[in-house]
């Protein structure tokens, strides 16, 4: 299952669809219309063209403006795909670089990232970029891709909002968050995790905790769908009420990508 989701690319981490699961009440996702990803600041030729043959129509960039400044995705000569994102500065912190202010070993950067967690649902420039994103969704019939740095922490969040949505079950949603843990190239991934760690906090931080950090961990997203259900009761409220999500945009997204 893992091989047939993952895309294996040399410069682009964490590729892979996240369509195909069974959906509560019958049905299931459609293969080839949901992509997730790493940032391709490193993509190769190859991979831009593995990625123009996909043919994705929209993608959606969860990150802040002053990252993707730092940081501008590689684009190949015939991309053509609209690209969303809502703005606002994140001051240049994936959350796994947030949690590292201090996390000088294992356990404390685990902690540090359930408390992230916990206020992804409300983290202004994620939330109006997945406004967008579920209003994509909804519109345009072709397949997307959403990503941020590392394509764990705010896609891992952004993915199970979708899943829920479309039905997905809980226990798939989860399959498919920790996948990031053994999908394509790790040691690269967390090697070049760390680096941009260890530039902005130095280099007394644990390898324990690096990969903590940079690894995913299913108490990281309940943390935030906690939230979730602690202020709305469940995913479907929180994304009529926080993210904008009519019942007709709902209707939309359930036909365009359940089969």
């Amino acid at each position: 299952m893992l091989a047939e989701r993952v895309l294996p690319l040399s410069g682009i981490h964490n590729f892979r669809d996240y369509g195909g699961y069974d959906v509560e009440g019958g049905g299931r996702l459609r293969d080839g219309m949901l992509w997730r990803s790493a940032h391709h600041v490193e993509a190769s030729d190859d991979d831009l063209a593995a990625i123009d043959a996909l043919g994705i129509e929209t993608v959606i960039d969860l990150r802040g403006d002053d990252e993707r400044e730092v940081h501008p995705c590689r684009r190949s000569d015939n991309f053509s795909a609209r690209v969303l994102f809502a703005g606002g500065v994140t001051a240049g912190l994936a959350p796994h670089l947030q949690a590292a202010g201090g996390a000088i070993d294992a356990a404390t950067a685990r902690e540090r990232m359930i408390d992230t967690y916990a206020g992804m649902p409300y983290r202004p420039a994620l939330v109006a970029t997945l406004r967008l994103y579920l209003s994509a969704l909804a519109e345009y019939d072709a397949p997307s891709l959403v990503h941020c740095v590392a394509g764990k922490d705010r896609t891992g969040f952004a993915v199970a909002i979708v899943h829920r949505l479309l039905g997905v079950h809980e226990d798939d949603l989860m399959q498919d968050y920790l996948l990031t843990n053994s999908a394509g190239k790790i040691d690269e991934r967390i090697a070049q995790g760390a680096a941009h760690i260890r530039a902005r906090y130095g280099a007394e931080i644990q390898e324990d905790a690096i990969r903590a950090l940079m690894s995913v961990n299913p108490a990281f997203l309940e943390a935030a769908l906690a939230t979730v259900r602690r202020d709305h009761g469940d995913v479907a409220t929180y994304a009529e009420t926080v993210l904008n999500l009519t019942p007709e945009m709902h209707e939309a997204m359930v036909d365009r990508l359940v089969v």
